[in-house]
C-alpha cells in the first residue's frame, strides 16, 4: 500500500524586505525536509512508543530508521506523515507549521510505501499504480504517462496490462513504489517494504531504489531491521532502542556514491556493520550507547 499526500497549507511567514522565514526564524529555503523536535508519544493504554525524538532530515538524503522491534520505528514514521499526532513536541516539512491531521507544506507532496503492497487484484499493474493520480482527478492522458515513467523506472515498463495474482512478491512491491513514484514524491517514507522477500530478491530491489534515490534527488526515510541493508542504502543510520522508543545513536555511513555488489564485502561496509550491531546490542541489553 501507498499513501500519498499533498498540501495546500502556508509554511513561512513573508519578512518586509527579505526572504520568508519558516517558523523558528529559519529560513524555508534553509529549513530541513523533515524536523521532530522533542516527540513524544503515549498510547491510551499508557504505552510509551516515543520519549523526546529530536531528529531532523536534509533534502536529498537517505536516512535508515534501524532498531528491534517495539522501539517505535513505524511509529515515529506515522508521525512523519501526520498520519498520527504527537503527544507532545510536535513535527514540521521544510520550515512549515507543526503538522496537523491532512496538513503539510504547500507545494510538498509525501508519498508513504507500506510493508505489504496492498495491491487491488481486479485492476491491472498499471490502473493500481495510477490510483493516487485518479484520486486527485489527474486528467488521465498526464497520470498515464507519469504511470508509464513509474513502471518503466522499477523495472515494470512491460507489465501494465498484468494482474497482481500474476506477479511475485518482488514485483508486486515494485508497483507499490511505481504508485508512490509517480506522484513525484519530495519526500518518501518506506516502512520495511523488502522485510517479507527472499534474500536475492531484497537485494536487488535495495539495489533499484539506491539508484532511484540518487538519478530523482528523492528524501528518503526508511525503516529497516537490517543492519546490511540500512549500510548498504544509507547516507545515515538512525539506531533506536525500545522501552520507551528513543534515539540513541545517528551514524554517518562512508561510501560511494554508486554502490554495488563490491561495496557489500568492502572493509568500510563490515565497519559501519559491526558498528551498528554494537550500539543494536547495546540497545536491547540496556547499557549505555556509543555515540
Amino acid at each position: 500500500m501507498s499513501l500519498v499526500f499533498r498540501s495546500n497549507r502556508a509554511a513561512a511567514v513573508p519578512q518586509a524586505g527579505g526572504s520568508p522565514l519558516a517558523l523558528d526564524g529559519v529560513r524555508a529555503a534553509d529549513a530541513p525536509a523533515l524536523f521532530a523536535n522533542q516527540v513524544e508519544k503515549t498510547y491510551p493504554n499508557g504505552t510509551v512508543a516515543l520519549e523526546r525524538v529530536r531528529l531532523a532530515i536534509q533534502p536529498g538524503e537517505f536516512v535508515s530508521l534501524l532498531g528491534p522491534s517495539g522501539c517505535g520505528k513505524s511509529t515515529l514514521l506515522k508521525l512523519f506523515a501526520g498520519l498520527e499526532q504527537p503527544s507532545a513536541g510536535h513535527v514540521r516539512w521544510w520550515g512549515g507549521p507543526a503538522l496537523a491531521a491532512g496538513i503539510g507544506t504547500p507545494g510538498r507532496t509525501l508519498a508513504m510505501v507500506f510493508q505489504e503492497a496492498t495491491l487491488m487484484p481486479w485492476a491491472s499493474v498499471a490502473d493500481n499504480a495510477r490510483l493516487p493520480l485518479d484520486l486527485a482527478r489527474m486528467p488521465r492522458a498526464e497520470a498515464d504517462e507519469r504511470v508509464r515513467r513509474a513502471l518503466a523506472l522499477v523495472g515494470l515498463g512491460h507489465f501494465g496490462s498484468a494482474y497482481p495474482r500474476e506477479l511475485s512478491g518482488g514485483m508486486q512491491m515494485r508497483v507499490s513504489i511505481a504508485r508512490a513514484l509517480a506522484v513525484q514524491p519530495d519526500l518518501l517514507l518506506m516502512d520495511e517494504p523488502f522485510g517479507a522477500l527472499d534474500e536475492f530478491t531484497r537485494n536487488k530491489l535495495d539495489a533499484d531504489l539506491r539508484a532511484l534515490w540518487a538519478e530523482r534527488g528523492l528524501t528518503v526515510v526508511f525503516v529497516t531491521h537490517s543492519v546490511y541493508e540500512a549500510v548498504y542504502l544509507s547516507s545515515r543510520v538512525i539506531v533506536m532502542a525500545a522501552r520507551p522508543g528513543r534515539v540513541i545513536a545517528d551514524v554517518p555511513i562512508e561510501g560511494p556514491a554508486v554502490r554495488d555488489e563490491a561495496f557489500r564485502v568492502s572493509p568500510p561496509f563490515m565497519q559501519h556493520c559491526a558498528q551498528l550491531s554494537a550500539l543494536l546490542t547495546q540497545a536491547n541489553t540496556g547499557a549505555p550507547a556509543a555515540h
